[in-house]
């Protein structure tokens, strides 16, 4: 399949002011471009938020040779970085009038400590040539050597943002499929982002699959679920497990990140205060557990029941 079939990369944007970041990441990389110099950097945050997009747009920006390697390749990888990522590092560029050449390790978090401190050395034998960016999902599975060598960038998203960070992805997602020629219900749009922000990625390659029909309507909601959270926690104080796994079945068809995303934000302002930090502990260890788990159905119910033993709602 070409590239330039898929959206996320037909319309990935070409300079880091067309990327959909809060202002403050936003103004951090351009400070980058205005010195015309990159540290060595962890780039961190949610999945499809556009870290990897910005390591190469960044890149591209600066006039940067750059050399990417998926940290998820365990078959290949070490032998890349051993190889072939040395012999980028250890020589001059010929076209670029950059200081330094750059490598970015997308999804370092999947490397393992030894993988990771190969590249802690890499780091520092070819500092006087080149950087490296990595992107993580977790960065407390990045060991402290490599982490303690990047300056990082968490790409997070605060309440406050959040609107002003929707309404761009809204106003890009008309713009594209205004190009593409795909008629839409405004509200269903609306409806669509919010379902996956802030997974930038995702949100594109569902509404390209949806838009194979030639317009993107109410058609499409029937492949989501609304998050009716007020059932979940009446279930939940009433201590009702055969309830519970049943909202939670009839919730799978939304991601499992989104979910517990939407329920950490429900939670907050339905349960006492003393056990909102436990709350926290639980949504955080089961979410980042989600994308290594065979079973999101299990994971997610088990969540809720330990918030069910451990938390008390108002």
């Amino acid at each position: 399949m070409s590239e330039e079939f898929l959206w996320v990369e037909k319309y990935k944007p070409d300079t880091i002011e067309d990327c959909i970041l809060p202002d403050n990441i936003k103004e951090t990389f351009q400070r980058f471009i205005e010195r015309g110099e990159i540290p060595n950097m962890l780039l961190n945050g949610p999945p499809g938020i556009g870290k990897t997009t910005v390591a190469k747009t960044l890149c591209k920006e600066l006039g940067v040779d750059y050399y990417y390697i998926n940290g998820s390749d365990e078959g290949r990888f070490l032998d890349t970085v051993r190889n072939k990522a040395k012999n980028f590092a250890s020589t001059v560029s010929l076209t670029s009038k950059a200081s330094h050449k750059v490598i970015i390790i997308d999804e370092a978090d999947n490397t393992t400590p030894d993988v990771q401190l190969l590249l802690r050395a890499s780091i520092e034998e070819f500092y006087n040539n080149c950087r490296f960016i990595f992107t993580s999902n977790y960065k407390n599975k990045i060991i402290d050597p490599l982490h303690s060598r990047c300056s990082v960038v968490e790409f997070s998203i605060k309440s406050k943002e959040k609107p002003k960070i929707a309404l761009e992805f809204y106003e890009r997602l008309k713009d594209i499929l205004t190009t593409e020629k795909v008629e839409y219900d405004s509200k269903v749009l609306l409806r669509v982002v919010d379902s996956y922000f802030p997974d930038w990625r995702r949100l594109l390659n569902e509404c390209q699959r949806y838009s194979v029909c030639g317009r993107i309507d109410m058609a499409v909601l029937a492949t989501f679920s609304d998050i009716d959270d007020t059932s979940l926690i009446k279930f939940m104080k009433e201590k009702n497990y055969p309830e519970v796994r049943l909202w939670v079945n009839s919730h799978l068809s939304n991601d499992p990140y989104v979910l517990l995303r939407k329920l950490f934000d429900s939670f907050h302002h339905k349960m006492v205060p003393t056990s909102i930090p436990q709350m926290v502990l639980i949504i955080a260890k089961y979410s980042h557990q989600h994308t290594m788990v065979a079973d999101s159905e299990v994971n997610i119910l088990a969540a809720l029941v330990e918030i069910m033993v451990e938390c008390e709602f108002k």
